[in-house]
């Protein structure tokens, strides 16, 4: 399930399956990124996303993957595109797949990926470095008028820590990010289900503490994916927490061949 930030206002958030996998993409942009390229966050979002899915059935590791599809979606706009200016469109991902009688995960920037064992143990799968990073620039950001130049000034010095050594690591242009992810296995026999979820929906634990990651799995399976957006949105206007676009992967059955 995937659900935008607001009503009538462009998801920039991609999910999508095949029978043995599934990703999430959470893209990501700024004001002013329109002038670097005229495709959009929600087309590069979108187009990594559907490479991705064509690319998982392939016997390559999860990284070499990424790296491929990294390498197709910038190839694809690079002669009329900004392809390598610091704030042109990027994105978090999460994968999660089936494969040999293991499953493996991959997480690249702020989306989490959790997995449910069945001795009711709770596995969560995270990439810390730009919420580490973010939180060096929130007192400022929280200080200034948003929306203002100022504002755009300090989001576009925090992007610039983008991609390099020391900094946090997302899918852009340069494939070599995917070398960056974080990526595990555990057997398909010992999981009972995974979540992929994108930063807007796993702050229903990681800024509002509204619950816990078991608690996530719990109300899936009771309320399904519906249910944690519709309480992400109810603290957000509780709280006057502008919206974020908000996306649940929720896998099932992962034993089954």
């Amino acid at each position: 399930m995937s659900a935008p930030a607001r009503a009538g206002r462009v998801n920039e958030d991609f999910t999508g399956a095949t029978p043995t996998a599934a990703v999430l993409i959470d893209g990501a942009g700024i004001p002013g990124a329109e002038s670097t390229c005229r495709h959009g966050v929600a087309w590069y979002a979108h187009r990594l996303g559907g490479g991705l899915l064509g690319l998982l059935s392939l016997p390559r590791s999860l990284p070499a993957i990424l790296a491929e599809a990294i390498t197709l979606v910038t190839d694809a706009h690079r002669d009329t595109c900004d392809v390598t200016n610091p704030i042109s469109p990027s994105a978090a991902v999460a994968i999660v797949r089936r494969s040999g009688g293991y499953v493996e995960h991959l997480v690249l920037g702020d989306s989490v990926v959790v997995l449910d064992r069945v001795d009711g143990a709770t596995i969560v799968v995270t990439d810390p470095r730009e919420v580490v990073i973010g939180r060096t620039y929130q007192p400022m950001l929280e200080a200034t008028v948003p929306g203002s130049d100022e504002y755009h000034r300090i989001l576009r010095d925090l992007r610039a820590n983008r991609n390099r050594p020391g900094g946090f690591w997302v899918a852009k242009d340069d494939p070599r990010a995917a070398d960056e992810a974080i990526t595990g296995r555990c057997p398909a026999e010992e999981l009972s289900a995974a979540v992929l979820m994108s930063n807007g929906a796993g702050r229903i634990v990681d800024r509002f503490g509204l619950t816990d990651w078991p608690g996530v799995m719990a109300a899936l399976a009771s309320g399904g994916p519906a249910d944690i957006i519709d309480r992400v949105r109810r603290a957000e206007a509780r709280y006057s927490v502008p919206p974020d676009d908000a996306t649940i992967a929720w896998c099932t059955d992962l034993g089954d061949t």
